[in-house]
């Protein structure tokens, strides 16, 4: 039988209350109070606690204050990119952000998904993850909200407020709720 982490990591339905993820969740929350509660100019600081909460910080990259994540570890952020403030990245599943990017403030990463047709099984809070990629040079909005199981093609620019549900393609404008491709980019 394996334990809820193991099933959380292979994409299979399991219990957020499990003792383990509740404990690595916790550990997460302590390391981001401490980098959330950094002031102004202690990047190095900032730096340090981001190269033990996350999975890969690359090169050149950099997460505003206040930023939330579940717990951490699954989150692989490329060179030179940059979550601007109030970020949130619910974790359950990998999330991969490419080189370059450029996310607005208060966007969502969102892998976390619930039962829609079992009642009895969301109550008892089973739930399964979907993981998020984003490739290089993208560019998301403020307030963009990214749901489970999406990828976004490089070069690809997503309008503020958009809530993208499904797969973005590389090079396009896009926008709306839901997001939709408007046009395509030089």
């Amino acid at each position: 039988m394996s334990t809820h982490k193991e099933r959380m990591l292979r994409g299979e339905p399991y219990r957020d209350s499990d003792p383990e993820l509740v404990a690595e969740r916790r550990s997460c929350q302590e390391l981001l109070d401490r980098f959330n509660e950094t002031r102004a100019g202690q990047d190095a600081q900032r730096r340090e606690i981001l190269e033990r909460l996350l999975g890969t910080l690359g090169e050149g990259s950099w997460i505003m204050p206040r930023f939330q994540c579940d717990y951490g570890y699954l989150i692989s952020v490329g060179r030179n990119s940059f979550l601007n403030y109030d970020a949130i990245v619910l974790d359950c599943a990998p999330v991969v952000i490419g080189d370059d990017v450029s996310i607005g403030p208060r966007a969502q990463l969102l892998t976390a998904l619930h039962p829609m047709d079992d009642h009895e099984l969301r109550r008892q809070r089973w739930e399964t993850a979907a993981p998020i990629t984003i490739g290089d040079n993208v560019w998301l909005g403020g307030g963009v909200i990214v749901c489970p199981g999406v990828t976004i093609g490089a070069n690809t620019v997503v309008g503020a407020g958009s809530v993208v549900t499904r797969e973005l393609p590389p090079g396009v404008f896009a926008a709306g709720n839901p997001c939709r491709v408007i046009r395509s980019l030089p």
